[in-house]
């Protein structure tokens, strides 16, 4: 119920302007339950690069609305809207890694994408960090900090992969 409430919070956000008007009425479509709309409107913008789009697809993936329910997906578009500085696809990306779905699992890769959600001002993706952090050595810890600065030094170019 969390992952949703992140979703919907973000619902509210604008995309850029040049493709507000697309990526609103994907919004508008998307509250009203009508994802393949959604799926319409954002997978163009998402393809070209617009994150807050990339983000919602992933979204889509994630929970199966409108698509196939497709954890690769997910992952992939949460993927490149993290590495555009999305602080809410950080944080699911984060989460992919954590539980292993569309990726394999590793929690110093989820670690860091929790950490750099968690320095893009995500709360959660602080506290998901805290939490996993007890259940990690402190070598893994080190090792998980240096690839955020690593990731976010390199304009999230190294991320770790």
């Amino acid at each position: 119920m969390k992952h949703i409430s992140i979703l919907l919070a973000f619902l509210v956000t604008l995309s850029a302007p040049v493709a507000a008007q697309d990526f609103d009425k994907g919004v508008d479509a998307y509250r009203s339950g009508d994802y393949a709309t959604a799926i319409i409107e954002w997978k163009p913008l998402a393809e070209t690069g617009n994150s807050g789009a990339q983000f919602l697809l992933g979204a889509a993936y994630y929970f199966g609305h409108g698509v196939i329910q497709d954890d690769k997906q997910a992952a992939n578009w949460y993927r490149l809207a993290a590495e555009q500085k999305h602080s809410s696809a950080q944080y699911y990306i984060g989460i992919m890694f954590e539980n292993g779905r569309g990726v394999l699992q590793d929690n110093i890769l989820a670690h860091m994408w929790f950490n750099i959600s968690a320095d893009n001002l995500s709360k959660v993706g602080r506290e998901h960090r805290d939490r996993l952090a007890k259940k990690m050595t402190p070598e893994d810890i080190s090792k998980a900090q240096a690839m955020a600065r690593e990731c976010m030094s390199s304009d999230y170019k190294k991320c770790g992969y």
